[in-house]
């Protein structure tokens, strides 16, 4: 019995430890992800910034995103991704406003 006890304890804790691992790849994988769509908004090519727009799109609304789109669309020479740009960073405007109104009812 105690030699199955531990070979379970074993068997436990290499499966934590593989879980572990692969949560710190994965942690690491979306990071750069994250990084790379960021990069790709001011990329040459027009399709990469189509896809790095649609990524910025469905993150969470944040002063960052905002200062990002903004610098987006007074560098962007296209106008269609001007006003996709535009669209998102109105969107995630009003996000913000709605979130620090919200923050402001509460504190008051």
């Amino acid at each position: 019995m105690e030699w199955e006890t531990k070979r379970w304890m074993k068997v436990t804790l290499a499966t934590a430890l593989a879980v572990a691992a692969a949560s710190a790849v994965a942690t690491l994988l979306v990071k750069d992800q994250i990084q790379r769509q960021r990069r790709n908004l001011f990329h040459p090519q027009a399709l990469r910034r189509v896809a790095a727009l649609e990524h910025v799109s469905r993150q969470q609304a944040s002063v960052d995103h905002l200062n990002l789109l903004r610098d987006y669309i007074a560098w962007e020479p296209r106008k269609l991704l001007r006003n996709r740009a535009r669209a998102i960073l109105e969107r995630m405007e009003r996000t913000v406003a709605a979130a620090n109104g919200a923050g402001m009812a509460l504190a008051t």
